[in-house]
């Protein structure tokens, strides 16, 4: 028979200068207090470490969890911050997730356009991953951005899909949304 542990969840954020042993340096001290390692995203952004991670901690551990995240700064220069989530969260309402893809001359407020055709509609972004690159023949910068969004229950998917389109329009984007691969 197994005893179910409380357990307590954490969503950390962490940056540092870019070096090795960042993300082992942090696993470790998840390991050393008995935690579990969720969920992740990394990346390296401008020669910085940025990181996102969900780990689950034994309750009567988490605060010494906590104490001991400052000690990393220090000792490899990662700053972590936490912030209490909630374990084994299930959706309020069943929603339809589906993919977008977007790609087009890259233009400052193409974020902020399409986000707010997304929140127009009720959507929420799970994920969301955007860079530039340069255009072929010399042709400027592309901006491409791949997002995984989700639409409550009670939204119509070709509402979101007539705003999106709209949107497209004007930035002159070519934008896809479809169901995830």
């Amino acid at each position: 028979m197994t005893t179910h542990v409380p357990a307590t969840s954490f969503v950390l954020t962490a940056i540092g200068d870019d070096r090795p042993g960042l993300v082992a340096a942090l696993a470790a001290a998840v390991d050393e207090h008995g935690g579990n390692w969720v969920d992740s995203q990394l990346a390296l952004l401008a020669g910085k470490f940025a990181g996102i991670v969900q780990v689950d901690l034994p309750a009567e551990r988490a605060q010494d969890f906590l104490a001991a995240l400052p000690a990393l700064a220090e000792e490899v220069g990662l700053e972590v911050e936490a912030t209490t989530g909630r374990a084994g969260e299930a959706a309020e309402e069943p929603r339809h997730v589906l993919a977008l893809h977007l790609l087009g001359q890259d233009r400052t407020g193409m974020v902020r356009e399409i986000t707010t055709a997304l929140r127009s509609q009720g959507a929420t972004i799970d994920g969301l991953r955007s860079w530039t690159r340069e255009a072929p023949e010399g042709g400027g910068m592309l901006f491409e951005a791949e997002a995984e969004v989700r639409l409550p229950a009670s939204a119509q998917e070709q509402d979101l899909r007539e705003a999106l389109e709209t949107i497209a329009g004007e930035l002159m984007v070519d934008l896809e949304l479809d169901a995830p691969a």
